[in-house]
């Protein structure tokens, strides 16, 4: 649990859609709780879905700093237990707390492995546990006038079950970063780095790293910054442990082509495919 620090949309690159979406779906209902009643009334569950590594768990910080609301960021594995009934418990704590700490906004990610399909191999205590989390969750559902909302990330929608997708009435598809997105995770990340780096230099990353998730920018971004400090340790004039700060050279473009023979893409085309087809059927971004 955290009171959130200040966080902005501007931290998130990319996904306008999915920002607008969330800010008339979830921000805008939370501070003005008087406008969103009746038919306006906001829904209680949201589901963000979408490749690994493309910003989920910072949009739910976002949006909990935007609410000025606590930030429960929850992981599956955390509300498992192996002992019996101890599941379910950790599941009404967990919504007990956040009710007291109003507003609140409870993230969890990979709630797939929370809420997967039924199955008839399926453990009895996940079956409870399951069936805790959705109990719990028509009671937020319920109580039009309580500001918590139940923020839920996976990267594999496919996987959740039936009730539990409709109990996420908004599906909101958190895509790979775009060109201009990827030109912006570059910049933040080098912004206090000693750089030669150009627009045309920054534009030519941007292309280069088509199909790069967030996460791959920022280990892109971290193995180029290694270039100039293996240039002096492959260097027998110059001694690494000695060398002043100022006198290891900037960041180069050379270095962000090279990372990129490295560093590749983690989501696959068939993935991505797959991801498409599931937002066609389910999701709620136009």
């Amino acid at each position: 649990m955290s009171v959130t620090l200040e966080t902005g949309w501007a931290d998130v690159a990319g996904l306008e859609g999915a920002k607008k979406a969330l800010r008339e779906i979830v921000v805008l209902p939370f501070k003005r709780p008087d406008m969103f009643k009746g038919i306006r009334a906001p829904p209680k569950g949201v589901l963000l879905f979408g490749p690994p590594g493309t910003g989920k768990t910072m949009i739910g910080r976002c949006v909990a700093s935007q609410c000025k609301a606590t930030f429960f960021n929850i992981s599956a594995s955390s509300l498992t237990s192996k002992w019996v009934g101890e599941g379910e418990k950790l599941v009404r704590a967990l919504f007990s707390v956040a009710r007291l700490k109003l507003p609140s906004v409870i993230f969890i990610d990979e709630v797939d492995s929370l809420l997967s399909a039924r199955s008839e191999t399926e453990h009895e205590s996940s079956r409870r546990i399951k069936t805790e989390f959705l109990v719990q969750l028509d009671g937020v559902a319920t109580s039009s006038d309580e500001r918590l909302l139940v923020l839920a990330a996976t990267n594999r929608p496919q996987e959740l079950d039936e009730a539990a997708r409709r109990r996420f009435v908004k599906r909101l598809y958190i895509a790979l970063p775009e060109t201009e997105a990827r030109l912006t995770i570059v910049k933040n990340l080098l912004v206090d780095m000693k750089h030669n780096l150009e627009e045309g230099d920054f534009n030519e990353v941007a292309k280069l790293t088509e199909g790069y998730s967030g996460a791959d920018m920022r280990q892109l971004c971290a193995e180029a910054a290694m270039g100039p400090i293996r240039d002096i340790d492959n260097c027998s004039s110059m001694d690494i442990e000695t060398i002043e700060t100022e006198d290891v050279r900037p960041i180069s473009l050379a270095d962000f082509i090279s990372a990129a023979h490295v560093v590749r893409p983690t989501v696959v085309s068939e993935d991505l495919e797959a991801y498409k087809i599931w937002d066609s059927k389910f999701g709620c971004l136009l």
